[in-house]
């Protein structure tokens, strides 16, 4: 793999920046188990592609030249949980590129870039932006979504009477424990993040979830003035995402070790800011769950998370159901 320089500032965290890499995650995985890499200092690996970028549950993750491909590498004691990854999505979402976005966004009227339970960033379309579509980005054009619905297989029977509304995903957040000689030494935190290349996402490539792909460029070629503000550099993202990681591993803490006191400060500021970037508020829901192999499936409006990170959902019935994991697909607005 070629090698280029670390941005001076990234020095602290090892970083090592690769033309390639099959994923940015496993290759820090595998180099922690095979103490290649010290399991008691910081890791930074970037990528400029990856030939095998994973998502959650073994999906793959689209990575063309141009975007931002990130893992870092954090030594922990302490069990992580799902509640890690939200904590990451609302660090990067007030990270300066996306604050000043969002700020653009709402003075237009737009739907601003929030966290999307569990581990996403964008927003639903719900105004006239993601009605344009980014010139030479299938992906991105709302024409596209009939496509995507006849040709998915998961958008069958039960979904034939619903309309879904498909979300507009700008990154994507990938948490693993790392384990050594049966012990818990660390944790990877990758991030995937659509800057100036917005993967063409097919039937295939979107692997039976409801969401197209958005990136930074697209997003600044739809604010009005046009032009306004540059991209920013990838270095300078890899300076604010890694930011955003650190934060999110001082705040998980925080709040896991205020479980075991009386005080409940820091989970509030969470929760409290998670509450102004949740991109699933208000909005009615499907959810499909596996149960001993059955898919089963509930329908009702979310209505944020609790303390553990749970998705919270007001079922038809009046019930208040907390969901651990699921497919999520929004079906209307409330």
């Amino acid at each position: 793999m070629s090698l280029t320089n670390s941005p001076n500032s990234l020095l602290s965290f090892n970083h090592r920046h690769v033309i390639s890499s099959v994923s940015t995650n496993s290759e820090l995985i595998d180099a922690i188990k095979n103490t290649s890499l010290a399991a008691d200092e910081l890791h930074l690996l970037t990528a400029e592609t990856q030939s095998a970028g994973r998502g959650q549950r073994g999906r793959s993750w689209q990575s063309p030249l141009g975007n931002v491909y990130l893992s870092l590498y954090h030594p922990v004691t302490m069990p992580v949980s799902g509640l890690l990854s939200l904590i990451i999505g609302v660090e990067l979402a007030k990270m300066p590129v996306i604050d000043e976005l969002n700020k653009q966004l709402n003075a237009q009227g737009l739907n601003p870039i929030g966290v999307k339970w569990a581990n996403d960033l964008g927003f639903y379309k719900t105004s006239p932006l993601s009605d344009k579509p980014a010139e030479g980005n299938i992906g991105y054009q709302i024409n596209q979504q009939t496509d995507l619905n006849a040709n998915n297989s998961s958008h069958t029977s039960e979904n034939t009477d619903q309309q879904i509304i498909y979300f507009n995903k700008l990154a994507g957040i990938l948490i693993e424990p790392v384990w050594c000689a049966s012990k818990l030494v660390g944790v990877v935190m990758g991030v995937g993040l659509n800057v100036q290349a917005t993967p063409t996402l097919t039937a295939q490539t979107c692997e039976g979830m409801s969401y197209q792909a958005l990136s930074l460029q697209d997003i600044y070629q739809q604010l009005e003035p046009i032009g306004a503000a540059p991209l920013p550099k990838l270095s300078s993202l890899y300076q604010q995402i890694t930011n955003a990681l650190i934060a999110s591993i001082s705040c998980f803490h925080s709040v896991m070790i205020e479980k075991l006191s009386v005080e409940v400060t820091a989970a509030n500021d969470f929760m409290q800011q998670f509450n102004t970037l949740d991109a699933l508020a208000g909005l009615r829901l499907q959810v499909t769950q596996n149960h001993n192999g059955q898919s089963q499936i509930i329908t009702g409006t979310a209505c944020g998370i609790d303390a553990q990170g749970c998705l919270q959902l007001r079922q038809d019935n009046g019930k208040l159901a907390a969901l651990f994991t699921g497919r999520i697909d929004v079906i209307g607005k409330y």
